[in-house]
């Protein structure tokens, strides 16, 4: 639907008008930026989003950005030129989309942010944005660890952070630290990006072992794949993930579960990556001429090991 026929339904919606048949029966177009495929979560989004746009009957432009930026640019620019009706994206890193939105805007097409947010003060540049409070998840990984945590005197932790600028790594550390720093035995010693990759969260973590090797205490990776390549990393040095050190993780991956189930990985928070039935349904209340709340939170839960066997067949991801 081109943005004039958009404006001509927004109208008759305002003035109480019925929509004509061959305006409601327009095959309804959305173009979607993803991040790339770095994590079993991100696997389990795309799917999501992918089967979601097929069920709905909804025409999906798929672009895979690799984790680059400049991807995603030249992605979203495609579809302003391809005239979808409405553009959707998981952001790389949140700053340096104003000009690409700007450009979105300027041709009328809705924007909606999936999963992560942008950092842009014009908050019309988009018209929602759906997913999980990051923060928020920080903070649970947090007070599960100071509500816990066994061990006596200074608790070292080492980081495991995400892509560096990104949504999920700048809140899930601020809200970490947020809560920890109520107990000043608990310091973090260490802490760097693995990327959101089992590769690279393998690679940093024998990092932070060789330098600090059965100092760290606790593990808090940013997402259960990163900790999943940090617990090859501990058993390839000859300690016990799970019990040596304490490792706390984010996403609630199926892969996490069966680590808890195996006693590798002490705890996950929920980030849900099932967010497709809900992006469809936004893009077609979007060419309905709804209006969508600014925000949409997804509701998520907390899985410590001791429940991971009960939980694991209720897994969709």
């Amino acid at each position: 639907m081109n943005a004039q026929r958009r404006t001509v339904i927004a109208a008759m919606l305002a003035a109480g008008l019925p929509i004509p048949a061959a305006f409601a029966d327009d095959k309804l177009v959305l173009g979607f930026a993803q991040v790339g495929a770095e994590s079993e979560w991100r696997t389990a989004n795309t799917e999501s989003i992918k089967s979601a746009a097929k069920d709905a009957g909804i025409e999906l432009k798929f672009s895979d950005a690799q984790q680059k930026q400049e991807n995603q640019i030249k992605a979203i620019r495609a579809f302003i030129a391809q005239k979808v009706d409405v553009i959707g994206f998981s952001p790389v890193v949140e700053s340096g989309w104003g000009t690409v939105l700007r450009e979105a805007k300027a041709a009328k097409i809705p924007v909606i942010l999936s999963d992560r947010a942008v950092d842009e003060k014009d908050d019309t540049l988009w018209v929602t944005f759906m997913g999980s409070d990051f923060v928020e998840e920080g903070r649970k990984a947090g007070r599960w660890l100071l509500e816990n945590y066994k061990g006596q005197g200074d608790v070292a932790i080492v980081e495991l952070q995400g892509t560096v600028g990104s949504a999920p790594a700048i809140d899930r550390k601020k809200g970490f630290e947020e809560i920890i720093k109520a107990q000043p035995r608990y310091k973090i010693i260490r802490s760097q990006t693995g990327d959101f990759t089992r590769a690279k969260g393998k690679e940093v973590m024998e990092a932070f072992l060789k330098a600090e090797g059965k100092k760290i205490n606790v593990l808090y990776a940013h997402n259960d794949d990163m900790a999943i390549g940090a617990i090859q990393a501990i058993e390839e040095a000859g300690m016990k993930p799970g019990k040596d050190i304490t490792i706390i993780s984010i996403d609630g991956v199926k892969g996490a579960f069966e680590a808890m189930i195996a006693g590798k990985l002490n705890v996950s928070v929920e980030c849900s990556p099932l967010l497709g039935p809900q992006l469809m349904q936004a893009a077609k209340d979007l060419k309905a001429g709804k209006t969508l709340p600014k925000r949409i939170v997804t509701k998520e839960s907390i899985f410590p090991m001791e429940v991971a066997a009960k939980e694991l067949p209720n897994r969709k991801y």
